[in-house]
């Protein structure tokens, strides 16, 4: 399956209520669920869905039944991001033997690698696979900020085709496609609408979890209808999700938040910890207000 565009959402791993176990036929219910409210991709194994806390066997087992769950209705792509090069080599093999369309690829998030380590890591990683690689700008999580130039030298690489760009700075997606020559199709992280009208082909979002039907639309409305209005009125519709699922609350909230939908996903990993206090009246008003649902 090839030509990932849309709104992909970046899911959650369900946990029964201890956090002990990945919730195998919670798991299903909401890879059925996302595709049916319009998701155009589905992404597991990546920040949101707590990628850091799964054990080896885990990522197997998550990313093998969304891949097998989905039947290929819609891409999946599975993070593969390791602080180690041959760790990364290792999982995005796996990916692509279980059958999934692609890999994010988040950089190595400890040694802070100079711009020659990144070409190095991503050249041995694209190398090792035939599927695509959608790298992952994230400067808040991996103390590595992919400047545009760095990253239309990494499109030179074969299979380095894709940018998750979550950066504040929606120019950035223009300043990608220029410097790459259309090599690199950008999906936009948190700046969703910023980043279709600077070029991005798709939108990589926590709040699709809980709006896959309304986040895919800002999709259509941008890139297909080319509305900019009725997508200035979806945005400002969406936009109390996007706050909500912002920062340190991406998980907690949204987990929180599906719990109340009617989709019991269990808590997140430690240290992470559920919504309490203010955060927590926050998703509650949420839910209430948008009136969200599951099914």
């Amino acid at each position: 399956m090839a030509g990932f565009k849309g709104t992909y959402t970046v899911t959650i791993t369900p946990f029964t209520a201890d956090g002990r176990k990945v919730e195998e036929s919670v798991l299903r219910d909401y890879v059925d669920w996302q595709i049916e409210q319009g998701a155009h991709g589905l992404i597991p194994v990546a920040s949101t869905g707590e990628f850091l806390s799964l054990s080896d066997d885990e990522r197997r087992k998550v990313a093998a039944t969304v891949i097998e769950q989905a039947n290929k209705r819609v891409p999946v792509l599975i993070g593969t991001g390791a602080e180690n090069t041959w760790d990364v080599v290792r999982y995005s093999r796996e990916a692509e033997d279980l059958g999934a369309d692609g890999v994010l690829i988040i950089p190595p998030f400890y040694s802070t690698p100079t711009d020659e380590e990144l070409y190095q890591h991503y050249k041995m990683i694209g190398e090792a696979i035939s599927i695509p690689v959608m790298l992952y700008n994230n400067p808040v999580t991996s103390n590595i900020d992919m400047l545009p130039p760095t990253v239309a030298r990494l499109s030179e690489i074969d299979n380095i085709s894709y940018i998750k760009e979550s950066t504040m700075d929606a120019t950035r997606v223009r300043d990608i496609i220029r410097l790459s020559d259309d090599r690199m199709a950008v999906f936009g992280g948190i700046m969703g609408y910023e980043s279709f009208l600077n070029g991005a082909i798709g939108w990589t979002a926590v709040g699709c979890n809980l709006m896959p039907k309304a986040f895919s639309e800002m999709y259509r409305h941008c890139v297909e209808k080319v509305d900019l209005d009725a997508a200035r009125d979806l945005y400002q519709k969406i936009s109390p999700v996007i706050e909500l699922v912002g920062q340190h609350r991406y998980v907690g909230a949204t987990k929180k938040a599906l719990e109340l939908m009617g989709l019991p996903v269990g808590p997140p990993r430690p240290p992470r910890l559920p919504p309490s206090g203010e955060d927590l009246a926050w998703v509650e008003r949420i839910v209430h207000d948008l009136k969200l649902t599951f099914r």
